[in-house]
């Protein structure tokens, strides 16, 4: 077992685990791997052009052979018109992300007061680190309600968060579950024992830094009808490992990109469970629902955050995006990690969806509801391509291997470039090639998670953290 830390060391630890990891680091010098991997990259990219030129008419007549039958060319008339929706879309996506602008955070005297609810399953230290960034948050004091639930973990976890509550004393409340409930049961007795205006969700791998609290709940003060904010996650453990890196570039495009586009929509699609606040009363009037939903008569035990973002906006409720309300994550650095994780969002898109669907072309709020019916489609409309687009692939594929290899790194070129001029743009250059890494490891590794998550949709289990899968 872990020691704990002695009591003369722990603020300094804190400060310099802050110091070190968040607030001035600056990414280690890439490892030789790391650098042979992005020299791979390169490579693969440079023989996909090279490919696709010396293919480029053996393209243009698999295309006109595919027009040449009502099946083919059906299929080249729905991809076509796909593209143009997309094409659309993303320069839809691109003027509300210009029009978005943060609220800017209001006074001591202004703030609400917060529930900041911590659950914790088999997290060890983290768990520690994660309550002290807490604490060193310029929240006002007597207005920061500090609780953090261990969902019956069996390692150290409980011992970490006992040594917190003897450094801060009644500013944290810990709480133990008799046994592993999962993450939802967790936050829904957080839920009825805090005594916020707003409630915080903070996974118990994050670190915020200091204005994430004060920035993060601002909107409801601004906005009357604000329901939920989402914060901007960063990745945390991104210093070394190749995954982390790409997921590093992936999260900015998906926060800073595509959520300030949804928020200038005020329909943010799901809030994440790294970093998020809700209303008390939003929270509350759709509670019960949240606490026993199911997906074809089975718990739902995944996708507590888009779940509770769901029925929040169905509330007729805005769901806003704050920028500059951060918090620093670990993520899975090994591909078992990383696919897991992506089923099980994946399993949570397919459910929320479906509900989603039963309420967004009704007259669910006051005002246009035009940005929420856009956002459902794109979103619909990649669950129900997933499938055909699996098996044009693997025709593809079938049909003339190094075409298909050359006008897919071809196009990872082209479509990957924007995430790294807008990471390059907002952070360094340097990191930001790993996007063209990630659209590869995506492709060609992660492509089947998609119709998995579809085909399996109704499993339950949280798959990481040695929680097992239930089907």
């Amino acid at each position: 077992m872990m020691s704990k830390p002695t009591s003369s060391t722990k603020l300094s630890r804190t400060k310099k685990f802050t110091n070190k990891f968040i607030f001035n680091s600056k990414p280690k010098p890439h490892n030789f791997h790391n650098k042979i991997v992005l020299f791979s990259t390169f490579l693969l990219m440079s023989i996909g052009i090279y490919f696709f030129y010396v293919f480029f008419n053996d393209f243009e007549k698999f295309n006109a052979d595919r027009r040449s039958t009502t099946l083919g060319f059906t299929f080249m008339t729905i991809a076509l018109g796909l593209f143009i929706y997309k094409a659309a879309f993303f320069i839809y996506t691109t003027y509300n992300y210009f029009r978005y602008k943060p609220v800017a955070s209001v006074s001591d005297k202004e703030l609400p007061t917060v529930t900041v609810i911590v659950p914790a399953y088999n997290e060890g230290k983290q768990v520690w680190d994660t309550l002290m960034s807490l604490e060193a948050s310029n929240y006002p004091k007597e207005k920061l309600q500090i609780l953090s639930i261990d969902d019956g973990s069996v390692d150290d976890t409980w011992e970490w968060m006992q040594d917190a509550k003897d450094k801060l004393g009644s500013r944290l409340e810990i709480l133990q579950q008799p046994e592993n409930k999962g993450k939802r049961h967790a936050l829904y007795r957080g839920f009825n024992l805090g005594n916020g205006d707003v409630f915080v969700t903070v996974d118990s791998d994050s670190i915020v830094t200091e204005d994430t609290l004060r920035n993060l709940v601002s909107p409801f003060v601004k906005d009357e009808n604000c329901g939920a904010v989402a914060g901007n996650i960063r990745v945390l453990n991104n210093k070394k490992e190749m995954l982390p890196k790409m997921l590093d570039v992936s999260f900015v495009m998906s926060f800073e990109f595509v959520r300030s586009a949804e928020s200038n929509l005020n329909s943010v699609l799901c809030t994440p469970g790294a970093l998020a606040a809700y209303s008390r009363t939003a929270v509350f009037n759709c509670l019960p629902e949240w606490i026993n939903q199911t997906f074809m008569g089975q718990p739902s035990d995944i996708g507590e955050d888009r779940a509770m973002t769901n029925m929040i906006l169905k509330q007729g409720k805005h769901v806003l995006f704050q920028k500059d309300a951060v918090a620093y994550t670990n993520v899975p650095d090994q591909y078992l990690g990383l696919y897991k994780m992506f089923i099980r969002w994946g399993r949570s898109n397919v459910r929320e969806n479906i509900a989603m669907s039963k309420y967004v072309f009704t007259n669910f709020k006051a005002g246009s509801k035009f940005g929420s019916r856009l956002l459902f489609l794109s979103q619909a409309s990649r669950i129900i391509m997933s499938y055909p687009f699996v098996l044009f692939m693997l025709f593809f594929v079938l049909t003339h291997p190094l075409l298909f290899l050359g006008s897919t790194l071809l196009s990872i070129l082209v479509f990957s470039t924007f995430s790294v001029l807008f990471f390059g743009y907002r952070y360094e250059i340097k990191e930001a090639v790993w996007a063209y890494t990630y659209s590869i490891v995506y492709t060609f590794a992660l492509f089947w998670i998609t119709p998995y998550a579809i085909a399996t949709a109704s499993r339950r289990g949280w798959l990481t953290r040695g929680l097992p899968e239930k089907k």
